[in-house]
């Protein structure tokens, strides 16, 4: 069992998945549906390509300034 990381955004009306350390992204009108499908993409992709060796990645926040 592998644990990777999901980023979720928004596109338009469309929410997108994307696992950053396999590289796997996904779409669906709810976050839910977007991480579901990641994880239905990611699986299919690890049957074809197994990952060797899997790193968690870490996330943070940062601020940069704004100019008027």
């Amino acid at each position: 069992m592998h644990t990777f990381t999901a980023i979720v955004h928004k596109e338009d009306d469309l929410y997108v998945a994307l696992c950053p350390e396999i590289g796997t992204a996904s779409q669906a009108e709810t976050i839910k549906e977007a991480v579901i499908n990641l994880k239905e993409a990611t699986e299919l992709y690890l049957e074809e390509f197994p990952a060797i060796q899997t790193y968690r990645s870490l996330m943070t926040t940062f601020e940069v300034a704004s100019h008027a």
